[in-house]
């Protein structure tokens, strides 16, 4: 019970490392274009969404192969520590 415990912990983890570095850059570019856009008076609903976008998948296309070697880490734990979750 406390492997399923400790996996649920570190898969929960991983999650959260995997997902910060798109939603920080969503972050932080829709500060700075919020902040333009306030500076600025223009207050288009595109010129809030475009930007975000793009940063976030150029975010992805750069620490894709960084996730995306992370997830295939833990799923090699995850099956390979399969038979001593299983066996009772």
């Amino acid at each position: 019970m406390h492997q399923l415990t400790s996996l649920t912990q570190q898969a929960l983890y991983l999650v959260l490392m995997c997902a910060a570095p798109p939603v920080l850059v969503a972050l932080v570019v829709g500060v700075t274009v919020s902040v333009l856009q306030a500076t600025t008076q223009i207050q288009e609903q595109t010129l809030s969404f475009a930007p975000k976008l793009i940063a976030v998948f150029g975010t992805l296309g750069i620490a894709g192969t960084w996730i995306g070697a992370q997830l295939l880490r833990f799923t090699y734990r995850i099956f390979d520590q399969f038979p001593q979750l299983v066996a009772p």
